[in-house]
C-alpha cells in the first residue's frame, strides 16, 4: 500500500530545493546553491503525492503572504480611513485613540507588514 502520510523531512527538502536550477542542470540544489547530498537525493526521490501536495499548499500560503505584504500600504490607508473621517485634527495619534484593542492589534499587524521586509519562504512557517 502506498504511503500517504506527509513526511516533514521530505517536505523540508522540497521547500529548500532550487527547482529552476534543477530544471537547468538535472541536479538537485538547495536554494542557497549547495548541492543536495547523496542522502538528500535518495530522500527527495521518495516524495509521495501527499508530500508534493503539502509543498504546494505551503507555497500557496507563502504567495498569499507575499500578496498581503505587498498590499499592506493600501490596506493601512483603507483601515485608517473610517477613523480619520471622525476626526477634526487628522493625525495618527488621534486615530489610535478611537481604536479598540482589537483594532489597534490589526493596525499594528498591517503596519508590521508594511515596515518589515518580506520573510523568505521556509517550511511550516506560512
Amino acid at each position: 500500500m502506498p504511503q500517504t502520510e506527509i513526511r516533514p523531512e521530505i517536505v523540508d527538502l522540497l521547500c529548500d530545493a532550487n527547482f529552476k536550477h534543477f530544471r537547468e542542470t538535472g541536479t538537485w540544489y538547495h536554494r542557497d546553491g549547495r548541492p543536495f547530498t547523496k542522502e538528500e537525493q535518495v530522500l527527495i526521490f521518495q516524495a509521495t503525492r501527499a508530500d508534493l501536495e503539502e509543498l504546494k499548499a505551503q507555497h500557496s500560503r507563502y504567495l498569499e503572504y507575499l500578496r498581503t505584504h505587498k498590499e499592506a500600504p493600501e490596506a493601512v490607508q483603507r483601515f485608517l480611513a473610517p477613523f480619520m473621517e471622525k476626526l477634526e485634527e487628522k493625525n495618527l495619534g488621534n486615530a489610535l485613540a478611537l481604536m479598540t484593542e482589537d483594532e489597534r492589534a490589526e493596525f499594528n499587524r498591517l503596519l508590521g507588514l508594511m515596515t518589515e521586509p518580506a520573510r523568505p519562504f521556509t517550511p511550516y512557517t506560512f
